[in-house]
């Protein structure tokens, strides 16, 4: 694997002052050859204009949380970090990546919980670029593959995991949201390392059941609820006898 290594660049301001000043000096002397007819001084001057404005190509910006990978004919030369105008050798081909927070939703997934009962669900996932060799080089599209490995991941947990649970002390989608969120954190921390990310947060943002069962399941739980506070009744009422006794 191609791991990232720190690209220190020159000053940019510095060699812009110096090719600036290679730049009016070469141009002075290439006028003065020009007026006297010497052909070597004209060859020479006009040489030195024309690398010095090559040279300008090799300037560039960095912006605060912000890398520029650098490739020479296609080999990896190091990312610059360092913020403000930087210099570099012109002929580096330079790929900006953003190191900054993002935030990504995924789609709402259609999947069954461990139940087997159908489900809609969604994740928000808080992730930044850490590797930016990984996220260029070890990947196609490092963005479009936080999308996909996310999804996968949220399917994959959604059938490990029931809706609700039936019984106490049970993990559940519904009931379990913390358990849950770390899971869901770690699997997809796995799935996305080999492509330089760092994920901070991850947490279900959308959970229900699918429409063709809504209505079934809230019969349901409203017959659980009323028979749970038949229940609390029921013990009530009982608690109140033992007591008299």
């Amino acid at each position: 694997m191609i791991r990232e290594q720190e690209k220190h660049t020159a000053p940019g301001l510095l060699m812009l002052t110096i090719l600036l000043i290679i730049l009016v000096v070469g141009g002075a002397g290439l006028v003065r050859a020009a007026r006297i007819a010497d052909v070597a001084g004209i060859v020479a001057f006009a040489l030195v204009v024309a690398l010095d404005l090559l040279a300008f190509k090799g300037l560039f910006t960095v912006a605060p949380n912000e890398g520029q990978v650098l490739q020479l004919f296609g080999a990896y030369r190091g990312t610059a970090r360092e913020e403000g105008l930087r210099w570099a050798n012109p002929f580096f081909s330079k790929k900006r990546i953003s190191l900054r927070v993002r935030n990504f939703e995924s789609a709402h997934l259609k999947v069954n919980d461990t139940d087997g009962n159908p489900i809609e669900i969604a994740a928000i996932v808080v992730w930044r670029v850490v590797d930016t060799a990984e996220a260029v080089f070890e990947v196609d599209d490092y963005e479009n593959y936080v999308r996909v490995q996310t999804e996968s991941a949220v399917r994959n947990l959604a059938t490990h995991y029931p809706y609700d649970a039936h019984l106490d002390g049970h993990l559940s989608l519904r009931g379990s949201t913390d358990e849950v969120a770390k899971q869901l954190k770690s699997e997809i921390q796995d799935r996305l390392s080999k492509a330089g990310v760092e994920v901070s947060e991850a947490r279900i943002s959308h959970l229900a059941y699918a429409q063709e069962i809504a209505a079934a399941m809230l019969r349901r739980q409203q017959a659980g609820a009323i028979i749970a506070a038949r229940q609390k009744i029921v013990e009530g009422a009982v608690g109140m006898v033992e007591m008299a006794l």
